[in-house]
């Protein structure tokens, strides 16, 4: 432990599993209390599976082992009451928050898709970054950091697809974009940074499953894992087909710490130079 965030508090979206735990794992590590918090919540839209209490537990469990405080809230992105007792619930623990991740998201990929997977996919993807960001930011106080979950897909001009979930995808993630520079504006004299990251293809539940093997290889019927290695490697000019949830982590710890207390309103791309193919 190098306590590059020692004595701050982190709440983080999407906790429970993912990009998330690995998260709250590295900020836990570098010295940071955690507040986790997550939905567990299925949608109709989606062919993976969501987080369940066993994975929330899981995340409870390593941040544990490394002598730093959690604490669990189920709560909903989507609700704005949830995220403001959440993050009210998180001061009532820990008496502050210092550092902000929105990072929960969800990806409809699959085939004839009704409109809403349109709904679900901004609904979370965007509308619950906001809420997040909304109900964080009365509480915060100079020198708070807030980092929102991009994507590469919000950089591709053509998205990620032209099913409601994935063209939602894409429109979230591109919005974010310009919420960040926006409110970051507003923060500013506040001394609040916001700022985001654009993962490229991660390692995650969101990625390995059949309906995103079938959007990467519709010429196959039943693609596999193995079937799909060439088609993700080809979005990124580093050869690799996707990274680490702890690549994203490691940009997301810097940018939580006072490391970089000047840095505001800005993306980092840890895509393996996804965007140079652009």
């Amino acid at each position: 432990m190098t306590d590059r965030v020692a004595g701050k508090v982190a709440l983080i979206t999407g906790a429970a599993r993912g990009q998330g735990r690995s998260h709250a794992i590295h900020l836990a590590r570098e010295g940071a209390d955690i507040i986790a918090v997550d939905a567990l919540q299925s949608f109709a839209t989606v062919s993976y599976p969501m987080p369940t209490a066993a994975d929330l537990a899981q995340t409870v469990k390593e941040v544990e082992a490394l002598d730093r405080r959690v604490i669990t809230i189920q709560a909903d992105v989507r609700d704005p009451a949830a995220m403001d007792a959440a993050v009210g619930r998180g001061l009532a623990e820990f008496g502050k928050v210092d550092v902000v991740l929105a990072n929960a998201g969800i990806c409809a990929m699959a085939r004839d898709q009704p409109l809403q997977a349109w709904v679900d996919v901004s609904n979370v993807n965007f509308t619950g970054v906001l809420n997040t960001l909304n109900a964080a930011i009365p509480h915060l106080q100079p020198g708070a950091s807030m980092v929102v979950t991009g994507s590469l897909a919000a950089l591709l001009p053509g998205g990620t697809g032209q099913e409601p979930g994935a063209a939602a995808y894409s429109w979230a993630k591109h919005s974010l974009v310009t919420l960040v520079r926006d409110l970051a504006r507003v923060l500013a004299p506040r001394s609040i940074r916001l700022n985001g990251v654009h993962p490229t293809n991660c390692d995650t539940v969101m990625l390995q499953h059949d309906e995103m093997y079938r959007s990467f290889r519709p010429d196959l019927e039943h693609p596999t894992k193995e079937d799909t290695v060439s088609s993700f490697s080809r979005l990124q000019a580093m050869p690799v087909p996707w990274i680490d949830p702890a690549d994203v982590s490691q940009v997301m710890v810097f940018l939580a710490s006072d490391e970089s207390r000047y840095v505001t309103g800005q993306f980092i791309a840890a895509d393996a130079g996804g965007q140079l193919l652009i």
